[in-house]
Order: C-alpha cells, then structure tokens, then sequence
C-alpha cells in the first residue's frame, strides 16, 4: 500500500492530537469545570468545521442517518466528554491513559461480534504485547491507582470502542470530513445543556487557559476525529486503525516530558519500546515472519 493511500499516517495524526489531551485537560481543569471544558472544547470544533463545512458546501445528510450520527454523537462526544474529563479529575494521569488503553481490545471483540471482522494470531499476540507495554508503564512504578475515576474512565474507554464502530460503519457512505462534522455537531449539540456558566468561566479565564482550550478544540477534536475518519475510511479493518490507541500512555508520557518537565522514567522508556514493538508486529507481523518463514523454506 502507497503511503499516500494509507491509514498510518491520519491514525498516528489522530494519537499525537489525543495524547496532548491529557496534560492539557489536567491544565485546563485547573480553572474549568469539567462539563464546561467538555461543552466549550467541541464547541471550538464545531465553528472550525462549520467554516469548513461551507467553504466546501458540504452535503447534509440522509435523514434514514440522522440517528446514526446523533448516537455517534451521543456516545462518541457526550458521554465521552463527560465520563472522561470527570474521570480525569479524579484519577492520576497515568490511570486515565492505561484505561483509554483498552479501548482497542474491546474494539476489536465488538468489530468481532458486529462486523465479523477477525484478528489473526499474529495480532493477538501484539493486542497483548502491546497491552503488556502499558502495564510496564503504569504499575512499575504504582502509579496505577483505584478510585472513583476508574469506573468513569472505563465507561470512556467503551464509549470510544462504540464510537469507533459508528465510524467505521458512515465512513462507508459519507466522506471523512462529513463524518467528523456532523457527529461533532450532534455530541456539541447534546453538550450544550453546560452552556450557562461555560463563556462565564471563558470570560474569567488567563490568557494561559484559552491556548490549553484552544489546541483541544482545534488539534484534540477538530483534526483529530477528521483524520481519525479518514484512516477508519482507508484501513480494510476497524481493529487497524483502533490499534494505534495503544501508544496513547507513551506518546501522553511524552508530552508530559514537553509540556510539563515529567521526565520519562525507564518504565515509560521499556513500556513505549514494547508498545511499539507490538503496533509493528499487528501492522506488518504477517509480512514479516511470513518472508521469513519462505526464506528459510
């Protein structure tokens, strides 16, 4: 596959986007609400995509549809918004990212029992190597810890696996760009019930907390579920794309390094260097051993 035609590049777009989410939500907690951050976040988003949407007269959707991108919305935005930025405030960061984590297994059980799609062994093996790196980060150091965020944090975690499929099944008749624009309209439309108080605590807010606001909405939401889209469009299996999520703890450790002076422990360093080893072994595994194994033949 060219890699003009492939899904790696937006899938990886997508993490780095929603890595910088999480240092940048603790930050922005610090003076928002979190249902005002949720709502004001994918507001941003929704005027960026509005803009978008008529610079390239965009067409509407089927109303046989609407339900479908109201329930992406709903799920994918609402309750994902909610669970997660509460969840965020009351768990450690490192809770929030390995719980976001197991958003790719149960996208690949749900994708298994939906659309039938099906892992092969090779991926399986790398679906739990990868998850392996994720313990590696998180419970080395016990900085793993169980609280009344870790139930909150799950229901996020399921909300993106059903979000996911909910993708995979527009971007079949609807453009990427479609996709993301209305399922974000439907999820800010939904999050408008925060709307008194929200431009409240906009109004009050430092200089410092509208750029934390800013890059979420136009980098962690408006480009991120655009190429997020695009990459559900152009792999052949939802698990493919959803995959790349396990680098989230990794790449979220990392930008804690650049945005925060969080110096990556050893743990971090081994944890992402067996992540990565497992995204390549459910990417090009196959490939790989399968050369391999003809050469020795």
């Amino acid at each position: 596959m060219k890699l003009k035609n492939s899904f790696h590049p937006y899938a990886f777009t997508t993490i780095v986007c929603w890595s910088i989410s999480y240092i940048l939500t603790k930050f922005a907690l610090q003076h928002f609400s979190t249902s005002a951050l949720g709502f004001l976040r994918y507001f941003i988003a929704s005027v960026l995509l509005a803009a978008m949407a008529a610079a390239t007269r965009m067409k509407l959707p089927k109303k046989r549809d609407l339900p479908w991108f109201f329930l992406a919305g709903g799920i994918g935005f609402f309750l994902y918004m909610v669970t997660f930025n509460e969840g965020q405030g009351r768990a450690s960061a490192a809770t929030g990212s390995v719980m976001i984590a197991t958003a790719p297994v149960m996208t690949a059980l749900l994708a298994s029992i939906f659309y039938r799609e099906k892992l092969r062994p090779c991926q399986w093996i790398a679906v739990f190597l990868e998850f392996a790196g994720v313990g590696v980060i998180t419970l080395i150091n016990g900085t793993f810890s169980v609280n009344s965020g870790l139930l909150l944090l799950f229901l996020a975690a399921l909300s993106l696996s059903l979000y996911n499929l909910f993708q995979r099944k527009l971007t079949r008749d609807y453009t990427p760009l479609q996709v993301s624009t209305y399922s974000i309209f439907a999820g800010t439309l939904l999050l408008a019930v925060f709307l008194p108080g929200s431009f409240q605590q906009v109004a009050a807010a430092p200089a410092v907390q509208l750029v934390y606001l800013g890059i979420l909405g136009v980098f962690s939401s408006a480009l991120g579920y655009v190429t997020w889209a695009i990459a559900f469009a152009r792999a052949e299996k939802t698990s493919q794309v959803s995959n790349y999520m396990f680098l989230t703890p990794f790449l979220a450790s990392l930008s804690g390094f650049v945005l925060a002076g969080e110096i990556p422990d050893r743990a971090t360093l081994l944890g992402g260097g067996i992540i990565l080893t497992g995204v390549f072994l459910f990417n090009f595994g196959d490939a790989v051993f399968g050369r391999l194994f003809k050469k020795e033949m």
